[in-house]
């Protein structure tokens, strides 16, 4: 009795976890483009975002962006700014609306919106030349983009 009160328990839990998940389509952003609320209600992981910023298969962010504090991750990008110090000179707010969609911030911008599900004007599946089916999924979860500005925000020149 008391294993199946503790599985029960644990359920609960997760279950209000997944509960404060924002939906992507409920992001609510601020003037400049700005997230102020978390969307998982839970503080990032470093290390995990620092993964997912580096791996190709996951956030791809540093084949566009370079980071000197990743001297062990090989073809950092030069299509989007270096991200050194980047901790110090913006908010986790403003980060957070940089990976939910970078186009609220900087207009025009060819990074993707890594939260994002509708709204897109020629999503495909893949190259079959299909429409792609729905729901689309965003690139990163919440819990993902949490975990990226917890990495970003350690990123500081001293």
């Amino acid at each position: 009795m008391r294993l199946t009160g503790l599985t029960v328990a644990a359920v609960l839990v997760a279950s209000a976890a997944f509960a404060n998940v924002v939906a992507p389509d409920d992001v609510a952003f601020g003037e400049y483009g700005e997230v102020e609320a978390s969307l998982t209600g839970s503080a990032g992981d470093v290390d995990k975002g620092r993964q997912i910023f580096s791996e190709k298969s996951m956030g791809n962010c540093v084949s566009c962006h370079a980071v000197a504090a990743l001297p062990d991750v090989p073809f950092q990008g030069e299509v989007g700014p270096v991200l050194d110090g980047i901790g110090e000179y913006r908010t986790p707010e403003e980060l957070r609306g940089i990976l939910v969609n970078a186009k609220k911030t900087f207009d025009g911008t060819v990074m993707p919106a890594f939260y994002k599900t509708s709204g897109f004007i020629r999503p495909g599946d893949d190259y079959t030349g299909k429409a792609a089916p729905d729901p689309i999924q965003p690139i990163l979860s919440a819990q993902d983009v949490e975990d990226v500005v917890a990495f970003l925000m350690t990123l500081k020149d001293n």
